[in-house]
């Protein structure tokens, strides 16, 4: 029997439909009222009817949410934010378990039940942040399903120490390892990039590299790093964080860059931010490259910004790119939910039989409407239970 129905929504805006759900997968999308209803029933009420959201970039270990307000301070640089997060972070009792919990309640709350986080791992933190996310996720029951990437955000190869913590994480569970502008901080972008593409070949993880450096620098480094991901066999598994070189380079360039990356089968993520030049999202989509959004940090020492709605990162993107036609703006929504599924470990992630029963509930009178207005999420349903009602979490 079914163990929960939500009758009478309307799938992507379609027709009204019957979602039956097993345990924690979808088992049925059928014509609403076409059959009896076995089990509990919910009440979709015509409602607009998504998969969860995915956030593909996140850093849920680092922001100071719940506390009082922290007021920016720093040089407004990478080098500068990653030297002001060090020397502020232990006041603020970052990382905690209570404030990555908190930062997973407010993406719950926003419909967001799948996260690839960017934990930080260095010779002060050691693996600890990894555990307290873990923790964090744990609190909630796995409503939120977290894939961690032990992340170096001091560097690499200028912290000596910081490879045997990447290897460490990665044999100890977590699923990707990163790496931070090979060229820009470590200086040597061979050095970093042959040694961490060693580890993930031997550990059998992924590789999630955040990309700062920007115009040619930015793409010498696309190269590099596509080259050892078909040389790895690692086609799948390797991503791009940030990128911005790619929507700065004359077209020749970029559409030689495309072409390379679709090659290794790498895919980007992007937080979609202002003042940055928009990625070739036409182009990316021809070649059919996987593009994640995310919140990247929410309320920590980087930046005040940021409430956790990925949808609202998905409107950033839109409005980035000069995206408005209904079809174009859904395609936005898509990014942040069905197309984002590979960056979870999923491979599929939609309202169809056999995904994993992750639905939410807007009222909105179709998709592009949903964007554009990003209504409250009057329900949340996590691995098929209710987790949040009308913003608020109930686990």
């Amino acid at each position: 029997m079914a163990s929960l129905t939500v009758t009478g929504v309307r799938p992507w805006g379609g027709d009204p439909a019957d979602l039956v759900l097993d345990g924690d997968r979808i088992s049925d999308v059928r014509p609403a009222g076409s059959a009896p209803v076995e089990g509990e029933r919910i009440d979709g009420a015509g409602l607009l009817a998504l998969p969860g959201f995915v956030n593909a970039h996140a850093h849920v270990d680092k922001s100071w949410w719940g506390k009082p307000w922290v007021s920016y301070g720093g040089v407004a640089s990478t080098e500068g934010r990653i030297a002001h997060e060090r020397a502020e972070r232990e006041a603020l009792g970052i990382p905690s378990v209570e404030l990555a919990e908190t930062v997973l309640r407010e993406f719950l709350r926003h419909g967001t039940t799948a996260a690839r986080s960017h934990v930080d791992v260095d010779l002060g933190l050691g693996l600890r942040g990894i555990e307290i996310v873990r923790q964090a996720a744990e609190r909630l029951g796995g409503a939120v399903e977290v894939e961690i990437v032990a992340f170096p955000q001091d560097g690499v190869l200028r912290r000596p120490g910081v490879l045997a913590l990447l290897d460490e994480a990665a044999a100890a569970g977590a699923s990707r390892i990163g790496g931070l502008d090979p060229a820009g901080i470590d200086r040597d972008p061979v050095g970093q990039l042959d040694r961490l593409f060693e580890i993930a070949e031997r550990r059998g993880v992924g590789l999630d590299i955040h990309l700062h450096d920007g115009g040619e620098l930015g793409a010498f480094q696309y190269e590099l790093i596509a080259d050892r991901t078909v040389r790895a066999g690692l086609q799948g598994k390797v991503t791009v964080s940030h990128g911005f070189a790619l929507g700065e380079v004359p077209p020749a360039r970029q559409a030689a860059l495309l072409d390379r990356i679709a090659e290794a089968g790498i895919s980007l993520a992007t937080v979609a931010p202002v003042r940055k030049a928009p990625l070739p999202w036409t182009e990316l989509s021809a070649r059919e490259v996987p593009v994640g959004l995310g919140t990247d940090g929410i309320r920590d020492l980087w930046s005040p910004y940021g409430d956790g709605d990925i949808l609202r990162i998905a409107f950033d993107f839109a409005r980035l790119h000069g995206l408005r036609t209904d079809e174009e703006l859904t395609a936005a929504v898509e990014l942040a939910t069905r197309r984002a599924g590979s960056f979870v470990g999923r491979v599929r992630h939609d309202l169809v039989p056999g995904c994993r029963a992750d639905v939410v509930l807007v009222a909105a009178e179709n998709v592009p409407d949903a964007l554009l207005r990003a209504p409250v999420r009057a329900l949340v349903i996590a691995g098929g239970r209710v987790v949040a009602r009308d913003g608020k979490v109930l686990v």
